[in-house]
């Protein structure tokens, strides 16, 4: 029987999936990896600690289900967006330790750049900012000892698995990754050499951009498997979990629910403008391109941890839904949770939580209901500055993560936006999407294959005056917060 092999390589660790000729996931193997963090608070991974886990989990993946390794047919990659690297093409070893999404340690590089950040915005469709690799490459070469006479390879995580899975053979991109470092131009779709001049990135140092269902090389996981198989399906792990969706068509989006959130919406085969929301590229496939609207916020599972660990409010996340069901339906407490500031679309940084609204009678049920409450009007906000931009409405919400078992928060979710929310059965969305992408490249599965995975949907229960009076009142808590002239 044929199996896709696929490898979702996040910021935790990396996980190897195992999906049969039915797309259905038949087992997983997962290994952390070392988060590396210094007296600066500098985040850094170990490249070849990465690599070593990621042939350990395909290995063991492929032996703990009895699969023969002649059964797998192509290999799948999503990974951690952003995370940069820097390494020698000539010896295959990394030149210093990968600078990790979460990393700020370009700040003064940005800064320096100010001027320019209008045209790199213009032409990226991202913020000037330390989170994209275009600035950690650049404090990598100045940061960097002992690069004279290198020959230099500069790359997010999918490049660096890819050459060396393919033993040095194959120095390759994605359209999604590319589109995510801040030297891609969104519109001619190539490396733009007046960003790489400003921010010192020398154009040949970086990565062939392909299709993302194109041909990335073969691998044989280095003499596991019997016969080299091609590696056919790479994706950022947001736009692998968009296709592991199947929000294929302009007007379809997903939000995936974690310690912060990412919202993309599918806006079609052109560039859209948004001083809200980034746009960004969701893939390269059949010799064409896609582009989405993306939003970010920082806190939405992490405000469950914080009244868990820190307000000792409940004993476990999973409680958070019950104890909500149990408030005052009438209680007017908000919570906006700009612990380390706003995301999209406020993009404000100085910001700093708040609670207001309460009356004599809130208790430990409304404060809880509060901080459920704020995570789907966090994403309210973003969907609906996404429509603000986008030429095609959203029509549906698809969502993963471990906060779519929580009952109480999708519905208010959907009754919220007023749109169904429709949810899969399975959540390893990033290495499945890839899986996909690979294995519809290779010719084992059908176009369609996202959409037959099982799904439960919460449809709206809410009319309109609700729903003003609702979201109306956490709009005035954001204007109290941020002022009425700086909230959307």
């Amino acid at each position: 029987m044929p199996y896709i092999l696929s490898i979702d390589q996040s910021t935790q660790g990396t996980k190897a999936l195992l999906l049969d000729e039915t797309g259905r996931l038949v087992a997983r193997k997962d290994r952390s990896h070392a988060q590396k963090i210094d007296r600066n608070g500098w985040v850094s991974h170990d490249p070849m600690e990465i690599y070593r886990n990621t042939l350990a989990v395909a290995r063991g993946v492929v032996e703990a289900t009895g699969v023969g390794p002649g059964e797998i047919v192509a290999l799948g990659i999503s990974n951690q967006r952003e995370t940069s690297l820097l390494w020698d093409r000539k010896t295959g070893l990394p030149l210093a330790d990968a600078v990790v999404w979460q990393c700020s340690r370009a700040a003064a590089i940005c800064a320096g750049l100010s001027d320019h950040a209008a045209v790199i915005q213009a032409k990226t469709g991202l913020p000037l900012s330390p989170y994209f690799p275009a600035g950690k490459w650049a404090w990598l070469l100045q940061n960097t000892p002992g690069l004279s006479g290198k020959d230099l390879c500069a790359g997010t995580v999918d490049a660096w698995l890819v050459f060396k899975l393919t033993g040095g053979k194959q120095l390759k991109t994605d359209y999604s990754n590319a589109s995510r470092t801040q030297l891609f131009d969104l519109r001619t779709l190539r490396w733009d050499e007046e960003l790489c001049a400003l921010f010192g990135v020398p154009r040949d140092c970086l990565p062939q951009v392909t299709m993302s269902d194109g041909d990335f090389g073969e691998t044989d996981l280095e003499g596991f498997l019997p016969r080299p198989v091609p590696i056919r399906g790479v994706l950022g792990d947001s736009h692998a979990a968009l296709f592991g969706q199947h929000c294929v068509q302009p007007g379809m989006g997903k939000v995936t629910y974690g310690t912060g959130s990412s919202i993309m919406l599918h806006v079609g085969d052109g560039f859209v403008e948004s001083g809200e929301v980034v746009t960004s590229l969701a893939w390269g496939r059949r010799g064409k391109v896609s582009y989405v609207l993306e939003g970010n916020i920082n806190y939405t599972g992490a405000v469950t941890t914080w009244i868990v660990d820190d307000l000792h409010l409940l004993e476990s996340p999973k409680d958070a839904g019950t104890v909500a069901q149990t408030a005052d339906p009438e209680d007017g407490t908000y919570l906006v949770p700009a612990f380390t500031g706003l995301g999209a679309p406020y993009w404000n940084s100085e910001a700093r939580a708040l609670f207001c609204g309460m009356s004599r009678t809130t208790g430990r049920a409304e404060l809880v209901k509060a901080a459920e409450e704020c995570i789907a009007y966090q994403i309210a906000d973003v969907v609906h500055a996404m429509g603000r931009a986008a030429p095609v409405g959203l029509t549906e919400l698809r969502a993963d993560g471990g906060p779519t078992r929580d009952r109480y928060l999708m519905q208010f979710q959907s009754d919220v936006l007023g749109l169904p929310l429709s949810i899969p059965e399975n959540e390893e969305l990033s290495g499945m999407g890839a899986g996909y992408c690979a294995g519809i490249a290779a010719g084992l599965y059908p176009e369609d294959i996202a959409a037959r995975l099982g799904r439960s949907t919460f449809a709206p229960q809410r009319d309109g005056d609700w729903v003003e009076r609702h979201y109306g009142g956490w709009k005035r808590a954001v204007a109290m917060l941020l002022g009425p002239k700086t909230a959307p």
